[in-house]
C-alpha cells in the first residue's frame, strides 16, 4: 500500500505546483498588465477571489496528505480519517461559495471583452469544487458507517 500511496502523495504535490504557480507569477503579472486598461477594475474582484480560494485549496491538499498518512499507518478506519475528509468537504464548499461571489465579475469581464468562453472557465473551479464536496459528503458518511459497523463487531466479540 505505500507505493500507492507514495503515488497519490506525488500526484498530489504535482496538483499544487499549478495554482502555486498561478499564484506566484500569473496573478501578479495579470494586475500589472491587464488585457484591456479600461476594465481592469473588473479583474480585481477576480484576482483577490482566485487568490482567497487558494488558501481553501492548499487546506484541503494539506488534509488529502494526511489522510494518506493515516493509511500508511493502517488508521484509516478512525474518527481523524473522517475529520479530514470534513475539513476537505467544508474547503470544497468554501471554494464554490468564492467562485460564485466573483461569477458576477467573470460575466462583466466576458460581456465588456465578448469572450463569452471565459465565462465557461470561470465555472470550471466551481463545478469541479461541488463534486469534490459531494464525494467527500458520501466518502466521509461510508467511513463513518463502517467505523460505526466495526465498533459494534468489536462490541459482539
Amino acid at each position: 500500500m505505500k507505493r500507492e500511496t507514495l503515488f497519490l502523495r506525488i500526484a498530489l504535490f504535482i496538483i499544487g505546483l499549478p495554482v502555486l504557480a498561478l499564484w506566484m507569477f500569473g496573478l501578479p503579472w495579470l494586475i500589472k498588465n491587464p488585457v484591456n486598461p479600461n476594465y481592469a477594475h473588473i479583474l480585481y474582484p477576480i484576482i483577490i477571489g482566485i487568490c482567497a480560494s487558494s488558501i481553501p485549496y492548499y487546506i484541503a491538499l494539506y488534509k488529502a496528505f494526511r489522510l494518506l498518512g493515516f493509511i500508511d499507518k493502517n488508521i484509516a478506519f478512525s474518527e481523524l480519517s473522517v475529520k479530514a475528509l470534513r475539513v476537505i468537504k467544508y474547503c470544497a464548499i468554501i471554494i464554490t461559495t468564492l467562485y460564485a461571489l466573483i461569477m458576477p465579475f467573470f460575466y462583466l469581464a466576458a460581456k465588456l471583452d465578448d469572450a463569452p468562453g471565459l465565462i465557461i472557465i470561470g465555472m470550471i473551479p466551481p463545478f469541479t469544487s461541488v463534486i469534490i464536496a459531494v464525494f467527500t459528503a458520501v466518502l466521509q458518511k461510508l467511513l463513518k458507517n463502517a467505523i460505526d459497523i466495526k465498533a459494534e463487531n468489536d462490541l459482539t466479540i
